[in-house]
């Protein structure tokens, strides 16, 4: 009798242990979940804390023999485990982001997709600055005391030095930053919505053209240059469609400082396209102008078509710094290629000359052309009207008139501030911002001074090199003169959109899309009570951190593919010269023998010719 009590006090005993082991492990995993995700949701941060102490504290009641409670216990840190998990993962399921209508729990598709869409409508709101500025020339008085203070900034500098490290005073800065001005390309992308639904390649170019000339025309008011990102600077907005329940959203990053390089991302799978690309902002000083030059290029891509544009941007010419009116308008050559069907455009703005009349003023003139044949001609203003000219048939027609366009401009929706993040441009500027917009420069130049020593502050504090938060290094092969600062969405998604998508959102900065389930799956049975505390222990360390390491190494192995088939294009082009070498070496043999037989044939008749002049002469001479 009193072995079997000792018996049942072991057991006991054991028990408890093996509770207090599975209790332990569950609180080490929660705290290496903790760790891993570096910006989870601040409820669930409180919710973390909270649970902390009730395990504890149920390890004591554990003491007394109160093993229901631990078992609860057990179950709601299961369920909180999974939500972290949710929150800090970029690669889980669309549903587990943040509190967006998961797909796989509700049977209705509408009923999910309509919970997403109220979700946005709930986070973004209008944004109120509607100014587009009006057609020619972009001038501004400038104050003299301001004027004399840009002298006395100037005057430091030399002719051709770069501009991007000099602090210029406030009262010329635009109250937003770079990586908003950015945006301003997409107020028509509903354009290129356009362009997927056209069969003809030539046509698709040319609204592609088109919708590239849409993004120009917005001016702010006054001659104004938008605020330096600071390094990890983010930025978000979205355009929803005019003609339907879709949206165009738009992250932007600075992923670098010196050198100054943005990254922006743009989607919209749905309609049919996606952008993607890198610039670095540098400017250059001439005396009395300056020129802000964006150095990089932009990827347009056509999902279901399997076509990329490569674009460069125009850069912005400033004049009359110091002697005579402020003006701004834009130069140089830009390109719009796509490789995959052979169409290139090369537009050039025309600065007006210094005698130039006003017919001059945003002028610009191109060519469309396929290989070295010339397609169509492009002659217009970018701030009016362009008309483009069919080579082939001499027909004239309207390619953009931004007079209509204006009228077909798409909402802006921007994340409301409450929700904002700390480095979020909009949150980041405010201060700034509203001392500008209340004419106040002293206040202006004392909040973006705060923002600057910060950022000095932050830089010296780093021990190793800074990673951006959503982009990364990814140089690929771009045409001949084409420069690609190498920076990509780490969420990129170019595939075509999927009959069993419902609905694309944007959640903490990663776009993704929610796809609706294919069939219900069972349920499983519940656990029996003979299941351990360890088997529910093991199942609750099943995170993101395999999938995270799946899609990894999927990564990888897409990019070696890439490179290797890269290099096979380069191999098989090195083959296809050697043999075009091959077969003009083969034509000139070929051509050598007919050359020689033709001359031994013309050799052979003046031999003859002289043979018969001298048997002449000789029987002359018997004569």
């Amino acid at each position: 009798m009193e072995n079997e009590t000792n018996k049942s006090a072991v057991k006991g005993k054991e028990k408890a242990i093996r509770r207090r082991s599975s209790i332990f492990s569950l609180l080490k995993r929660q705290k290496k979940l903790t760790r891993q995700y570096s910006e989870p949701g601040e409820e669930i941060y409180a919710r973390k804390y909270s649970i902390d102490s009730a395990i504890l504290s149920d390890y004591g009641k554990l003491q007394n023999g109160d093993v229901a409670v631990v078992e609860k216990s057990l179950e709601v840190f299961t369920r909180c485990n999974g939500e972290l998990a949710g929150a800090g993962s970029d690669t889980d399921s669309e549903g587990s982001r943040g509190g967006m209508a998961d797909a796989q729990s509700q049977d209705d598709p509408t009923t999910t997709k309509q919970a997403i869409l109220a979700r946005i409508q709930n986070l973004y709101v209008e944004d109120p600055d509607r100014e587009i500025g009006v057609a020619g020339e972009l001038v501004e008085e400038v104050a003299e005391e301001n004027k004399s203070l840009l002298w006395f900034l100037l005057k430091q500098v030399r002719p051709g030095m770069d501009l991007s490290k000099v602090v210029l005073p406030t009262f010329i800065l635009e109250p937003r930053s770079f990586l908003d001005k950015l945006s301003d390309n997409y107020y028509h992308a509903d354009i290129l919505a356009e362009a997927q639904t056209l069969e003809d390649p030539y046509q698709r170019f040319k609204c592609v053209l088109r919708w590239y000339l849409s993004g120009l025309y917005r001016k702010p008011k006054g001659l104004k240059k938008p605020y330096n990102p600071v390094l990890g600077e983010v930025f978000r907005c979205c355009w929803k469609d005019r003609q339907g329940d879709t949206y165009t959203y738009y992250i932007a990053e600075q992923v670098s400082h010196h050198p100054p390089i943005s990254a922006f991302y743009v989607s919209n799978r749905k309609d049919g396209f996606v952008i993607e690309g890198s610039l670095l902002a540098r400017s250059k000083f001439y005396g009395n102008s300056t020129s802000a030059i964006l150095e990089g290029c932009a990827r347009i891509h056509l999902l279901n078509w399997g076509e990329t544009y490569v674009t460069t941007a125009p850069y912005a010419h400033c004049k009359g710094i110091v002697i005579g009116t402020l003006s701004m308008e834009l130069g140089g050559k830009v390109h719009i290629i796509c490789q995959n069907t052979g169409y290139q455009a090369d537009v050039e703005f025309k600065l007006r000359s210094f005698l130039g009349g006003a017919d001059q003023t945003n002028a610009i003139s191109g060519r469309i052309k396929k290989g070295k044949d010339t397609i169509a001609t492009v002659e217009g203003y970018w701030d009016g009207r362009i008309d483009i000219k069919d080579k082939r048939t001499g027909e004239e027609s309207n390619l953009l008139d931004v007079g209509i366009l204006k009228e077909q401009r798409m909402t802006r929706y921007l994340m409301k501030l409450e929700h904002q993040q700390e480095h979020e441009s909009q949150r980041l500027w405010m201060h700034v911002s509203e001392a500008i917009l209340n004419d106040d420069q002293v206040a202006a130049t004392e909040q973006k001074t705060i923002i600057e020593e910060a950022q000095r502050a932050h830089a010296k504090g780093l021990l190793s090199p800074w990673t951006p938060r959503l982009f990364r290094k990814d140089v690929r092969a771009v045409p001949e003169g084409i420069v690609d600062q190498g920076w990509r969405y780490q969420h990129v998604n170019t595939s075509p959109w999927q009959p069993d998508e419902i609905v694309e959102y944007e959640e903490e900065f990663v776009i993704s899309s929610c796809v609706r389930r294919a069939e219900r799956l069972r349920e499983p049975p519940p656990p029996s009570d003979s299941d351990s505390r360890d088997d529910l222990a093991r199942r609750t360390k099943t995170s993101t951190r395999t999938l995270k390491q799946t899609l990894m190494a999927i990564d990888s192995t897409l990019r070696e593919q890439t490179l290797a088939i890269e290099r096979l294009s380069k191999t098989v082009n090195i083959i296809s010269e050697n043999q075009r070498s091959l077969e003009m070496r083969s034509h000139a043999l070929a051509r050598a023998p007919t050359t020689s037989h033709t001359w031994d044939l013309f050799s052979g008749f003046v031999l003859a010719m002289v043979l018969q002049a001298v048997l002449n002469w000789l029987f002359y001479s018997k004569d």
